[in-house]
């Protein structure tokens, strides 16, 4: 695994939340801590504990954030949970679970959106995510992340499970290198309807059940993971690969590509794919 791909350092945390108590853990104070950014820990006690944040997020800085395993955010079906716009700065999520976000009517990123920077996710859950139903261009029930860089985005040891959006039940990225690694990406919705561009007299959307993304020169690589009983209305159930300019690729390596139905189009089981290939390069993997 890649260095840049690891979870960060937390042992001298900038800021903790909490004093060792579940009640010491509050929205406001995660909303205070990650305003400030830095390294942020949690102390709430030896038991799992869940924060309902009454406000999204705001990263401004480079921050680092570390549940400890014991941690959930949950936008309690009302709102996103997180969100990053900066063209500079950093943002590691680790080690937690985000549930039930929600950005219906703000775009996609029904959990965590990320506008420009870097953004990279170890050792969490996603789940019970959901963005707007329909749309042609919005997308990412767990995490959207929009830049014109070409730095990879690192998602590692991670599960997604449960999202729905009008595209990318799980991921969705403009512009943007997904390198997704040692993941379960598992029954996720591509909700929309009529693709993208909408076909006439439809809402738009519905491709990429698990993962979707559109761009110029990206790659994205799946490896070591499952991907699993995901469904898009239109194309690709598991995921959804457009280079506009032909020059991207997509990857799957040592990986399981399963029971992805894509009611529309694929290019092959469960993936729609337009790159400089005519198909995806795979390796070790099954795809059926």
């Amino acid at each position: 695994m890649p260095p840049e791909a690891r979870a960060e350092d937390t042992s001298k945390p900038t800021h903790v939340v909490g004093d060792g108590t579940p009640t010491s853990c509050t929205s406001q104070a995660v909303l205070t801590a990650v305003t400030a950014g830095g390294v942020i820990t949690f102390s709430c006690g030896p038991n799992p504990v869940t924060v309902t944040l009454t406000d999204t997020a705001k990263v401004k800085a480079n921050t680092v954030l570390d549940g400890g395993g014991r941690v959930t955010l949950s936008g309690g079906g009302k709102r996103r949970i997180l969100t990053m716009n900066s063209p500079s700065a950093s943002l590691t999520l680790q080690n937690l679970t985000f549930a039930d976000g929600n950005s219906a009517g703000d775009d996609g990123g029904g959990a965590v959106y990320v506008r420009g920077g870097r953004v990279k996710v170890v050792n969490s859950r996603f789940l019970r995510n959901h963005c707007d139903p329909n749309g042609p261009d919005l997308g990412g029930a767990a995490l959207r992340v929009n830049q014109a860089t070409k730095s990879p985005i690192f998602v590692v040891s991670s599960t997604f499970d449960g999202g729905s959006c009008a595209n990318g039940g799980a991921l969705s990225g403009l512009h943007v290198s997904f390198t997704v690694l040692n993941c379960l990406i598992t029954h996720n919705n591509a909700t929309g309807r009529g693709a993208n561009p909408a076909r006439p007299g439809t809402p738009g959307g519905g491709s990429g059940g698990a993962i979707y993304t559109d761009g110029d020169q990206y790659t994205v690589r799946i490896a070591g993971s499952i991907v699993e009983d995901n469904h898009a209305n239109e194309g690709g159930g598991a995921a959804f690969y457009v280079s506009n300019n032909r020059t991207g690729t997509m990857t799957i390596d040592s990986s399981t590509l399963r029971r992805n139905k894509s009611d529309g189009f694929e290019t092959i089981p469960g993936i729609f794919y337009l790159g400089t290939t005519e198909k995806p390069a795979i390796t070790s993997s099954t795809v059926s």
